[in-house]
Parts: structure tokens; sequence; C-alpha cells
């Protein structure tokens, strides 16, 4: 398969959406490299980047999956390696 690395960038608006990003994440834990977690406390979100080396689709997929959990924002960006 088609291995590619990623960051996915995750924006967490509503506390309520912490239990489902974290079961995603370990759902897939065995691809990610690495998570940089930041509080924006004056802005009320969280802001989550994780690296990740994974199949194409294995990426889109999980992307894909923490778009529709409601109080967050993700969006990946794909390295050419």
């Amino acid at each position: 398969m088609n291995e590619r690395v990623a960051v996915i960038s995750i924006i967490v608006e509503k506390e309520e959406a912490v239990e489902a990003l974290n079961a995603l994440l370990h759902r897939y834990g065995q691809y990610i490299i690495g998570r940089l977690g930041i509080p924006y406390r004056q802005k009320g979100v969280n802001i989550i980047c994780v690296a990740i080396d994974a199949p194409n689709d294995e990426i889109n997929a999980l992307t894909g999956a923490l778009g529709r959990v409601e109080g967050l924002n993700a969006k990946a960006t794909y390295s050419n390696v």
C-alpha cells in the first residue's frame, strides 16, 4: 500500500467531543508518530496536531471520522514522501 506521512490538524470546540476524539486516535494508534496538544483558553478551544505515517486510505478514514464528530474540525496535510 501507498504509505505517506501526514499531519492532521484538529480544533476541538466542544469539550463533549474529546471522548470520541480519544477513541478514534486510540483506534489508529498504530500509525501515530506523535501528538501535540495546545489548550487555547482565551478562545475556549484546544488545538491538536497529530503526525501520522499510514496508508492514504487510513489517513483519509481517520480524518473523515474526526470531521464527523460534532464539535471538532479536522484537516490533513500530506507530505510527498
